[in-house]
């Protein structure tokens, strides 16, 4: 196996899984922090992230059931962080929307972080910083598709498709 295999492996093995685990217990803290659930802090994310969805398309992002949807949306909106407004085209659909005053909130978390991004990201030169941008964007699509193809059944847990092929 050469240098750059080897790199490969590390980097998509044990590296992903040390960084996906340390960033779920940071956003855990995060979601503590402002007083929610770790499942609604990542449900309103990704209402920040994506802009007003139903009910049900939360819900088929995030794999969680629209009754579990629905208690994260009730659990968002008496914590004022979203509103939930009727659809005028079919007022029996109610899209989730943020409040953005609240969604400062969120950030001002962030912000009050010690800046240890800075120190983390400055040994790093413009091409090496686009190189790591470059991976974490295909890392972020990987997972989505990733994602997206084990919840319609076409990858079982083991990572193998109905036929059996790794994929």
């Amino acid at each position: 196996m050469d240098e750059a295999q080897a790199l490969r492996e590390r980097i998509m093995g044990p590296l992903s899984r040390r960084f996906s685990g340390a960033t779920v217990l940071f956003h855990h803290a995060v979601a503590e922090r402002l007083g929610l659930g770790p499942s609604d802090h990542k449900c309103l994310d990704l209402l920040r992230e994506r802009g007003p969805m139903t009910g049900s398309q939360l819900a088929a992002v995030t794999g969680l059931t629209t009754g579990a949807v629905t208690g994260v949306a009730a659990r968002l909106e008496r914590a004022g962080y979203l509103r939930r407004e009727p659809d005028p085209a079919d007022r029996r659909r109610q899209w989730l929307v943020t409040v953005p005053e609240r969604l400062a909130e969120v950030q001002a978390v962030f912000d009050s972080l010690p800046p240890t991004t800075v120190p983390l990201l400055e040994d790093f030169d413009a091409a090496e910083l686009a190189v790591v941008a470059r991976f974490l964007e295909r890392a972020i699509d990987y997972a989505h598709d990733r994602t997206a193809a084990m919840r319609a059944g076409t990858l079982s847990a083991g990572g193998r498709n109905p036929a059996g092929r790794i994929t």
